[in-house]
Formats: structure tokens, sequence, C-alpha cells
């Protein structure tokens, strides 16, 4: 899946605790959006997404100082009773308005496997961003994507979902979530 003679490794999760994962990342300059090393780095942060049945991944989650985040849901394992979107990837994106009003839901985390949280979102979020072509957007969305692009720009401003916990009683490990909500949902580490 990279280009030709491009030569690149296969992206790990890094996990909680790694210090890339708490701080707010960079953006990335314009004259590196159209070069094969950067389109392979999308590339292979969409495998490695995949791969982890994720449903978004922030650069840092790979170890990576680019404020990119890509995103996807599609029938995920992890996720089974949300609405699909396609495949996304936004380059230097910051959301630019939120709803007042809120929903709690539950999150997981590529870079906390194992455990599951109530989190409040906006219902709503409107950002702005690159595509990874160089286009300038401006987008406004709803429910559960609207819920991992907060997740996602969170990662890259240095949080964790358990930030944003305000009750943590609901913080549960996995084993526990299922046997509760009689679910089946693994996380591949």
């Amino acid at each position: 899946m990279t280009p030709k003679g491009l030569s690149l490794k296969k992206l790990g999760i890094v996990k909680i605790g790694n210090p890339v994962l708490r701080r707010k990342i960079s953006n990335v300059p314009l004259g590196k959006l159209k070069g094969k090393e950067f389109t392979g780095f999308l590339r292979q942060m969409v495998l490695a997404m995949r791969k982890a049945q994720g449903v978004g991944l922030a650069a840092n989650q790979v170890g990576q100082n680019r404020r990119v985040f890509v995103m996807e849901c599609r029938g995920n394992k992890r996720y089974p009773k949300v609405a699909s979107f396609p495949l996304q990837g936004y380059v230097n994106a910051r959301i630019v308005a939120y709803s007042k009003s809120t929903v709690k839901g539950w999150e997981g985390c590529l870079s906390i496997p194992g455990f599951r949280g109530l989190v409040p979102r906006s219902r709503w979020v409107t950002f702005e961003a690159l595509t990874p072509g160089g286009l300038k957007i401006r987008k406004t969305v709803r429910g559960f994507e609207a819920r991992v692009v907060q997740h996602e720009m969170d990662h890259l401003n240095g949080f964790f979902y358990i930030d944003r916990m305000g009750d943590w009683k609901s913080w549960t490990h996995l084993e526990e979530f299922n046997r509760h909500f009689r679910a089946r949902i693994r996380d591949k580490e």
C-alpha cells in the first residue's frame, strides 16, 4: 500500500504513559502534504486503525508529532450499534464551534486498551481542517461522527477520554462491560 520505492515500517499504537500522547501536537507544514512520505504515512495510519478495529486514530497515537487524524466506521466490531461514516483524513484540524447540549456515550481508546467509560460530548461540532490533498474545509458533524472528531482532536491536544469523564463510576474493564451489556466486544492489542 505504500508508494513504489517508499519504505515505511508498520505503525504501532503507543499506549498511555508515552509522553507524545500528552503533548499538544504541531501543525503539518503545507509543503509536506503532497510528498510520498506523507501520503504513505496516511496509508499506514489507516491500516493501523483498521487492524486495531478502531474508528479513529490520531498521529500521536502512532508516536508522530503531526496534527493529523483519520477516521472511519463501517460495521465496526468495537462499536456495533452506531451509524457508519466513510473513511476521512484531516490535517491541522481545529474545532471552531460546539453545541451547548451534550450527550453521554461509551468510549474506549486504542491507547488504553481493555477499558470503556461514559463521556459527555457535544452533540455536534464544526471544525476546520485541510484534506490530505491540501483543500481547506469547514464541516459540521453530528452524533457518533462528532464524538469521534472530538475524541481524536482531544488526542492531538494531549487529552484522553478519561480526562473528560465527569463521573469515574462508569469506567469499566471490557470484560465487565461485556458481562453487563451482554456484548462480545474485544479490543485488539
